[in-house]
């Protein structure tokens, strides 16, 4: 890491993107590495296609870079805009495919993860959420997924979807007791039997 990228690291987001407006790209830098791969797993999960998540991830990276010359402190923080621009490309491909996936079957995780029977073990609990997330609908799969997957806040979430936290919350409760009764049945060959 160079010595001004240490030194801007330690920077809120908003204002690493006033820095970028001013022509510091190491602020650029920094930003991308923070949020790029958080986007790109969402993309990821919504959109069920690696590929196509990586476009768009691209995508709502370079519409940030837009608009950080207007990019005001105190207001939408940088994660949250770039969240609701994801979903929104994110849903926009796949209205326009007509079609409604969980993740892609090829997806591949961080290479640190535990001996070959964890791993097929937490491949068939990746897929049955997967089918899981994908058998609920567009609104209630990104809520779940933003909020049990991602880890976000209901505000952050409302603010992203451009809906109330009671209808973040209505959705995320509504989702949860669909993808239970999706899974409902599969504790056992999960894993997760007796």
């Amino acid at each position: 890491m160079e010595p001004l990228d240490a030194e801007l690291n330690d920077l809120q987001d908003d204002a690493l993107m006033i820095l970028f407006a001013g022509g510091e790209q190491a602020a650029a830098r920094i930003l991308t590495a923070r949020l790029l791969p958080r986007v790109l797993n969402h993309a990821a999960r919504v959109l069920g296609d690696r590929a196509e998540a990586e476009d768009v991830a691209q995508e709502a990276m370079l519409r940030l870079w837009k608009a950080a010359k207007e990019w005001q402190q105190g207001g939408a923080k940088p994660s949250t805009w770039l969240y609701r621009v994801t979903a929104n490309l994110a849903i926009d491909r796949l209205r326009k495919s007509g079609r409604q996936v969980g993740m892609d079957e090829n997806f591949e995780p961080e290479d640190d993860r535990p001996g070959a029977e964890a791993q097929m073990i937490e491949a068939d609990r990746r897929s049955a959420l997967d089918a899981g997330l994908a058998s609920l609908p567009e609104r209630q799969r990104q809520a779940v997924v933003l909020r049990h997957i991602e880890g976000l806040a209901n505000p952050e979430i409302a603010e992203i979807l451009e809906i109330s936290v009671e209808a973040v919350e209505s959705l995320t409760a509504r989702g949860k007791r669909s993808l239970a009764q999706a899974l409902a049945g599969q504790k056992e060959a999960l894993g997760y039997g007796n």
